[in-house]
């Protein structure tokens, strides 16, 4: 809102009248009659008016045009500036206005408390004090806007003086003061990193590829896949490299084509290892946070986060070197994962080790580590069952399956796991006296539930049976004729990859 003409209507512009031999009036006083001088609109006052409402505090004045003049005035000069009137168009002078009770000091009376005994009162109707509310307002608003416009001054010439250099302010440099809670993605990362390795496999022609493990144990233990390391296993070089930059060699302690797991053990171990805390995998849900650490391409230490988007996923991949495949009940997840991170742990949001990352769904070549990027699905072999494993290849050098004793196909379009005619090497599908036989399972049966688990193809069956230990007891669903039966099974075993 512009202040300049305000409080100035009725008197800019006009010529200046010749003016009679009578008392001066103040320049703000009304001319004319009060009744025919139209009122300044109010920008507070719904009907435009601000003598149509009454000032809300102070003594009430009686109005202008029902005053007399009381008191003779001296003699007035033969020329006066603008704003000057007759004392007749003026009505003056007027009485001084009555003293409120509260202006007294005291219940005797005395002077006021404002203003100057001797001070000329010019006429305050409503119509002037509404006027003098709507200046004071505006006066106040140019104070407001004044110290805004200070302010904003002030900033941008301290925001000019920063940009020549002359003023900074920067954050505290001391790491101390800027620690990362325990909880957070960075503060899992901090305390995971020094336990996760990038692996070299080296074979004997000096090819090789990088993968990614993690410290099981204070004696120097690193689980991995097998698919990182079966390349150099019988006459390759083995290297860990921590994330401090020290390389440490290496050698494989057994491995399980099948459950694509591997365990090494670094030939001097550092003093100091600290193994990542293994989590529960049986107890992950749906939508809990992941974290994924691990070498993409070569880029060591690299973190990753995202959920888990499925259990129990069937994943069937390949090392990419023999036309064996691993099996899996796996964890999805959509943290990034790609060539270079197997191997590496999947943590769970307090840092627990959830799951090994194992595989990808490539666009191009299916499942496994083809040279693909990630798209967001990304399988982790579950930690529990990774741990029996590895518990065993520690102790024996050698993995042990749990089997049924039947030999199922690999359609994936089956409705479910249908044992075959045969099996391999032209042996029998059902093998005589094994677990399938003693439950009354024969050929051309079609499995379609494990437990409470349903299975659709061969793959899932195998990937369900690896989750067990030889010797458990479980029931199978299936089909024959048209016909829907139940069986206990007790799992037997098998040792080793042959």
């Amino acid at each position: 809102m512009s202040t300049e003409n305000e409080g100035n209507e009725g008197t800019a512009g006009e010529a200046v009248p010749s003016v009679p031999s009578v008392p001066p009036v103040p320049a703000d006083a009304p001319k004319g009659p009060p009744t025919s001088a139209p009122a300044p609109a109010h920008p507070q006052t719904p009907e435009g008016s601000a003598a149509q409402q009454p000032p809300a505090e102070g003594p009430a004045f009686p109005p202008a045009d029902e005053t007399t003049a009381t008191a003779p005035m001296g003699p007035v000069p033969a020329s006066a500036p603008p704003g000057f009137q007759s004392a007749a168009e003026a009505n003056w002078p007027p009485p001084p206005p009555p003293v409120p009770a509260y202006a007294h000091h005291g219940a005797g009376g005395g002077g006021p408390v404002w203003g100057a005994p001797d001070q000329l009162h010019s006429p305050q109707g409503p119509r002037k004090r509404g006027m003098g509310g709507l200046v004071a307002a505006v006066a106040a608003a140019a104070l407001i806007a004044g110290g805004i416009g200070g302010a904003l001054g002030y900033w941008a010439a301290d925001r000019n003086n920063s940009s020549n250099g002359s003023t900074t302010i920067s954050a505290s440099s001391d790491p101390q003061g800027f620690k990362r809670d325990p909880g957070t993605v960075a503060g899992v990362a901090a305390r995971a990193l020094p336990s996760v390795v990038t692996i070299d496999a080296q074979t004997g022609d000096g090819d090789g590829g990088t993968g990614t493990g993690f410290v099981y144990d204070k004696q120097g233990h690193i689980l991995t896949n097998n698919h990182v390391v079966a390349s150099a296993a019988d006459s390759g070089r083995l290297t860990a490299t921590f994330s401090n930059g020290k390389k440490y060699d290496a050698e494989v302690v057994g491995r399980a084509q099948g459950y694509d797991v591997a365990v090494l053990k670094l030939k001097n171990p550092p003093s100091g290892l600290a193994p990542l805390s293994l989590g529960n995998s049986d107890r992950v849900a749906v939508g809990d946070s992941t974290i994924a650490i691990g070498a993409p391409f070569g880029l060591s230490n690299t973190v990753t986060t995202g959920i888990i988007s499925a259990k129990n996923r069937p994943v069937a991949s390949g090392d990419g070197s023999s036309g064996s495949n691993s099996y899996m009940s796996a964890l999805q997840t959509d943290a990034s994962i790609n060539p270079g991170n197997s191997g590496g742990p999947l943590l769970d949001a307090r840092g627990a080790v959830i799951g090994i990352n194992s595989a990808i769904q490539s666009t191009g070549s299916g499942m496994g580590q083809a040279q693909a990027g990630s798209i967001g699905l990304g399988f982790a072999i579950p930690i529990n069952q990774a741990t029996n494993v590895a518990q065993q290849l520690i102790k024996t050098g050698q993995p042990v399956y749990p089997v049924i004793g039947a030999t199922v196909t690999m359609d994936e379009r089956s409705g479910g796991a249908a044992i075959s005619d045969r099996g391999t090497g032209d042996t029998e599908a059902v093998a005589k006296d094994g677990p399938a036989d003693k439950a009354g399972l024969r050929a051309g049966d079609v499995i379609t539930k494990f437990d409470d688990t349903v299975i659709d193809s061969g793959p899932t069956l195998i990937g369900e049976i690896w989750t067990h230990k030889p010797g458990d007891r479980v029931t199978l669903t299936y089909q024959r004729d048209g016909k829907t039966a139940t069986a206990e099974v007790t799992l037997g075993e098998r040792k080793g990859d042959s």
